[in-house]
């Protein structure tokens, strides 16, 4: 084959993708005036699985779902941007796993907003500096991130999406050869999810692992220092134009992250596959838990998630219950269940359904 022809045929193609993504983009501008006239939502994630989900159906190429999400992410984030732009606050620092579970949803064009705490997030979206949050609620590993349950229960945010973000950390370093490297950055809990690698790569040769605050900071060190190195995001050694020597480092293959989107004035619209998140407040009474949970039964819901979380109020140990479970808010059976328990039950959210 000549190498240069099929480059030529490339270019060809790449022309088409642009003229047709440019055609998209002047069908998107419409849409966002019809919208902003309207005062519609922009972000639509049901809509954007509707999508992908077709596309993937019809896809009889080389292109699975993982790669037409990939590319149709990025696009439907672009688009947004031109509706109307929007702005992002996220668990900082910039670079962090939160960072790139963020843009993963909204884009690398987003405006973003990396914050020091998840009470933070919380308080830009409620005073109206950003649209949307996107905190931590869980790792598969670690377990559930309590603050994030604490601070739904007290605010009137709601989780317009999740996100289930495989963690994947990167060996970058300026060195051109691991021999070179005697000293390691990274987050102490970095290390602990590297160890086989690191033991594998360094072999018994001494070298020093720093924890610092951050992955973020660990990739800025790495690029200053000679002979250092960083296990750390890909989002973040990019930031830092750090060059990566391996790839996927961790040790565990199924180390996964979910996070949530939230927001203060959306509702999403039902999708046919969707999770709904509540907070239970049972009474003292003997079972009421237990009834909680047959009404369930009963309504033919199937739970995904429940954790007891202390309801801090009062010398008495009491607990609210965080529930997730399939469907939406408005279906037949949930309405029935949330209208008969809604002095016990606060709603949270419904959404499409990640993970």
């Amino acid at each position: 084959m000549d190498l240069e022809k099929l480059r030529k045929e490339i270019d060809s193609y790449d022309n088409q993708l642009l003229e047709i993504l440019n055609k998209r983009m002047e069908v998107v501008k419409k849409i966002g005036d019809l919208k902003r006239s309207t005062k519609t939502v922009i972000y639509r994630p049901e809509r954007e699985k509707d999508i992908i989900d077709r596309l993937t159906a019809q896809s009889k190429g080389l292109l699975k779902r993982p790669a037409i999400e990939a590319i149709f992410l990025e696009i439907f984030a672009i688009s947004r941007n031109l509706e109307l732009p929007e702005r992002i606050a996220y668990l900082g620092p910039e670079g962090s796993f939160t960072h790139q579970a963020a843009e993963s949803r909204f884009g690398a064009m987003s405006e973003y907003m990396p914050l020091g705490s998840i009470d933070s997030v919380f308080e830009a979206v409620d005073t109206g500096r950003v649209r949307f949050g996107v905190i931590p609620i869980e790792n598969n590993q670690e377990g559930i991130v309590a603050e994030t349950i604490d601070l739904l229960g007290r605010t009137d945010l709601k989780i317009v999406a999740e996100i289930a973000f495989s963690i994947h950390f990167a060996f970058g370093t300026r060195e051109d050869s691991i021999a070179n490297i005697n000293k390691v950055y990274s987050k102490d809990i970095a290390f602990k999810q590297c160890r086989k690698f690191l033991k594998e790569s360094f072999n018994g040769n001494r070298v020093e692992l720093i924890p610092v605050n951050s992955t973020s900071k660990a990739a800025k060190l790495a690029m200053e220092e000679d002979g250092t190195a960083a296990l750390c995001p890909h989002i973040a050694a990019r930031l830092n134009n750090l060059p990566i020597l391996f790839d996927n480092v961790e040790d565990s293959e199924d180390n996964f992250t979910r996070f949530l989107i939230i927001s203060k004035d959306i509702k999403n619209i039902g999708s046919g596959e969707d999770k709904t998140s509540v907070l239970a407040k049972t009474s003292d009474k003997p079972g009421s838990l237990a009834h909680l949970l047959q009404d369930f039964y009963d309504e033919g819901i199937n739970l995904s998630k429940i954790e007891s979380r202390p309801a801090k109020r009062g010398k008495n140990f009491k607990y609210w219950f965080f529930i997730d479970f399939d469907g939406h808010v408005e279906d037949e059976n949930v309405a029935r269940l949330m209208e008969k328990h809604k002095k016990d039950l606060k709603w949270l959210g419904s959404y499409v359904k990640m993970c």
